[in-house]
């Protein structure tokens, strides 16, 4: 690590490589990828017990469009000032983490929201509460759908009848081209 100021970190998270930078204001930034979901709830130990405070969890996809991509948590830890971001890649085969609850009362928001939207399962804890969808709309929902912008790129055209009839068939009104 390269910033003396980082070194509360190193003691944390020993085993980990991490990266940092400061911005403008000399705020401290540090970056670690972690090797396994495992991991994580050894992380969230150790900067629990060191105070700590769970800023946000991140979810996404991390290709667009992909119905079988990987996906990626980005967990946002201050401590003292200091910003750690934790980040752990998910398979489609092995969408499991475990959950913060124990350690972070905070996490219970983040983790309902990425169980709900994107279908990710949550270990160490009873499946939780939906906080937006109907009961009728499946789970993992964000896995599935088009975003707006990519929609409005092809308004004009057929290519957005297209995109959201990938996986249907297209019915004959949205064929025709003017």
């Amino acid at each position: 690590m390269k910033n003396n100021d980082a070194y509360i970190f190193d003691s944390i998270l020993p085993s980990l490589e991490l990266t940092t930078s400061t911005d403008g204001y000399g705020n401290l930034f540090v970056w670690a990828s972690l090797p396994s979901a495992e991991m994580l709830l050894e992380a969230a130990k150790g900067l629990a017990k060191a105070g700590a405070r769970l800023c946000a969890i991140t979810a996404f996809n991390t290709e667009k469009f992909a119905k079988e991509s990987d996906m990626e948590l980005v967990y946002n830890f201050d401590l003292d000032g200091k910003v750690l971001t934790l980040s752990i890649r998910l398979t489609p085969e092995r969408r499991v983490i475990p959950s913060l609850i124990d350690h972070f009362s905070n996490a219970d928001w983040h983790e309902r929201e990425f169980a709900e939207l994107f279908d990710i399962e949550l270990s160490g804890r009873e499946k939780p509460k939906r906080l937006f969808l109907d009961p009728s709309i499946d789970t993992g929902i964000f896995n599935r759908l088009i975003p707006l912008s990519s929609m409005m790129n092809g308004s004009s055209t057929k290519q957005l009848w297209e995109t959201i009839f990938a996986e249907t068939s297209m019915p004959d009104w949205a064929k025709e081209t003017k």
